[in-house]
């Protein structure tokens, strides 16, 4: 048996707010929204690489703090713990999966695929993270941890490979 999709929520179009959160539309699409929403953060990528290291830093700082009062108030407005269609988190583990690793289309695609595993499997302890921690901050965490952890072997692989 499939599990139920989640509905959209109109205000999804209406609201501002709700449109960040769910990635401008990105997670309205069918199927995987965070992977579209990952999909779309990706785009944003090389705008971020051209910022010198330390304002990356404040982009990926921002987008966190931003992002738990953001994915709180959604997930309150809709009166759900965590709507599959949020996926701001999504934005934040991608964007720091990628700091300080190399432009190049074949990081963003090892990248992309790093995260998505990390943040699909939830080793722990973002699994841990994933269960015992909730509002804004739960909705965050685990796609935090997951792109911390991709972001070092994203390191791991500029130092072998690159």
């Amino acid at each position: 048996m499939q599990p139920a999709v989640e509905a959209v929520p109109v205000s999804v179009w209406s609201n501002p707010w709700h449109n960040l959160a769910f990635g401008f539309g990105s997670g309205t699409l069918p199927k995987a929204p965070g992977t579209w929403g990952s999909l779309l953060a990706l785009a944003f990528v090389p705008l971020w690489q051209a910022l010198p290291g330390w304002g990356y830093g404040l982009v990926i700082v921002a987008s966190m703090l931003f992002g738990i009062w953001l994915c709180g108030k959604v997930a309150q407005d809709l009166g759900v713990h965590d709507h599959e269609g949020i996926v701001w988190d999504e934005f934040a583990g991608i964007w720091i999966t990628f700091w300080l690793v190399p432009a190049g289309w074949y990081w963003l695609l090892l990248g992309f695929v790093v995260f998505r595993v990390l943040d699909i499997f939830k080793p722990w302890p973002i699994s841990w993270v994933d269960r015992h921690v909730h509002g804004g901050l739960g909705i965050m965490l685990d796609d935090i941890l997951a792109g911390f952890a991709a972001c070092a072997l994203m390191h791991l692989a500029v130092l072998g490979l690159g």
